[in-house]
This record gives structure tokens, C-alpha cells and sequence, in this order.
């Protein structure tokens, strides 16, 4: 007879690597929202320095496609952690970090397209 994956403790064994996965992908997310931090601010200095600030419009612009990717990050670890423990209080938060991140993600991506519309008509 062929024993059952929990009898030989591989559902613990995956488990255990998904919640790992998550924390390698918040990480990520974690370290994306630094760089944009890191090279916005680099910009914004560049352009300070230089006394060619018009507008804050390109700093911005930087820093929101990396917020972009980062809560894509973000909204992929939420759903490994949900995967491994699908409490109905867990889909509950995760149906909630959801709906705001891809909000967020949608009118960060919706004000990066004006923005390049913008300053193509410039």
C-alpha cells in the first residue's frame, strides 16, 4: 500500500516551501520599492542640483513604476501565503489586499500613460 503524502509529512514539506516562496517574493517586493526609493531620489537630486526642476513630474513617474512592480510582488506573495492556509478569514483579507493593490496598481499605470500622453503633446 502506498502511503498518504501527509503520512510521510510532504503537505508540511510543501507548506513549508510556499510559505518560504512568500517571504523570498515579499523580499523582492520589499527591495524593489528601496531601488525606486534609491533612484527617484538620485534623479530628483541630479535635477535639483542642475536647477532644471520644472516639475517633480519624471521623479514621479519613476518611483511609480517601481511601485507598480512591487505590489505586484506584493499581491503574488499574499496569494502563496493564501494558498497554503485558505481560512475563510484569510480570503477575506486577501479578496481586500487585492481589490486595494490592483486599484493602486490601476491608477498608478492610468497616471503614467497620461503622463507619457503629456509629454509627447510637449
Amino acid at each position: 500500500m502506498i502511503p498518504s503524502p501527509f503520512d510521510v509529512g510532504a503537505e508540511d514539506a510543501i507548506v513549508n516551501c510556499v510559505l518560504w516562496l512568500k517571504l523570498v517574493v515579499e523580499s523582492v517586493g520589499a527591495l524593489v520599492i528601496g531601488i525606486g526609493m534609491v533612484a527617484s531620489f538620485v534623479e530628483f537630486a541630479r535635477s535639483y542640483v542642475a536647477h532644471q526642476i520644472r516639475d517633480n513630474n519624471s521623479v514621479r513617474q519613476t518611483l511609480a513604476r517601481y511601485m507598480a512592480l512591487a505590489l505586484e510582488f506584493q499581491l503574488g506573495a499574499d496569494i502563496l501565503a493564501t494558498s497554503v492556509a485558505p481560512s475563510w478569514d484569510m480570503l477575506g483579507k486577501l479578496g481586500a489586499i487585492a481589490v486595494l493593490r490592483t486599484a493602486l496598481n490601476y491608477f498608478l499605470t492610468r497616471e503614467m500613460e497620461q503622463e507619457e500622453k503629456a509629454r509627447e503633446h510637449e
